[in-house]
């Protein structure tokens, strides 16, 4: 699953998770709330390269463990959404970024939470602007479709209809 800032993504996950998905939440937002904790740097807005470092650390590591889950694993954004990052924020993308988004491959078909703005809000770990939350999403779009993954947006409903689209795309 992936897309802009507040489109609701994590809370469709919560939702997935309740009914039994295997589930994986987003490494960022993690992140942010350790180094805000201990007063480290690799945050979005200090050291831009350094958090994308650890999140993909951290996405590696889940999507390794992920392979021992049965059934599908429903990722709060993945490997691809750290190059994605990387590129929103015109940084250069490491070499080994840009393998490890080719090589830790996830099912084809990914969920968007396109920019929605009913749902939208900041708080202290979630600080774009409605323009900053558009470009996040329209980047990811970007790096997963030259990644070859098929795009499916989600619905902008409620989370129990969006659960149940994505229960219905998965053919379950």
């Amino acid at each position: 699953m992936t897309g802009g800032p507040s489109a609701g993504k994590t809370s469709l996950i919560t939702e997935l998770a309740r009914r039994s998905f295997h589930t994986i939440p987003e490494s960022g937002r993690a992140i942010i709330r350790e180094e805000m904790q201990n007063g480290g740097d690799a945050l979005p807005w200090a050291d831009r390269a350094a958090y994308a470092e650890r999140m993909l650390e951290r996405d590696l590591r889940a999507h390794r463990a992920a392979h021992a889950l049965s059934g599908p694993v429903i990722f709060d954004r993945g490997i691809p959404d750290v190059l994605g990052y990387l590129k929103l924020c015109g940084l250069p993308v490491p070499p080994h970024i840009a393998t490890a988004a080719k090589a830790a491959r996830y099912n084809r078909r990914v969920f968007l939470a396109a920019y929605w703005d009913e749902i939208f809000t900041q708080d202290a770990e979630r600080k774009q602007s409605q323009t900053e939350a558009e470009a996040t999403c329209a980047a990811m779009f970007e790096t997963y479709v030259a990644l070859g993954y098929e795009i499916i947006e989600l619905p902008r409903t409620d989370i129990a209809r969006r659960a149940d689209f994505v229960y219905k795309q998965l053919a379950i």
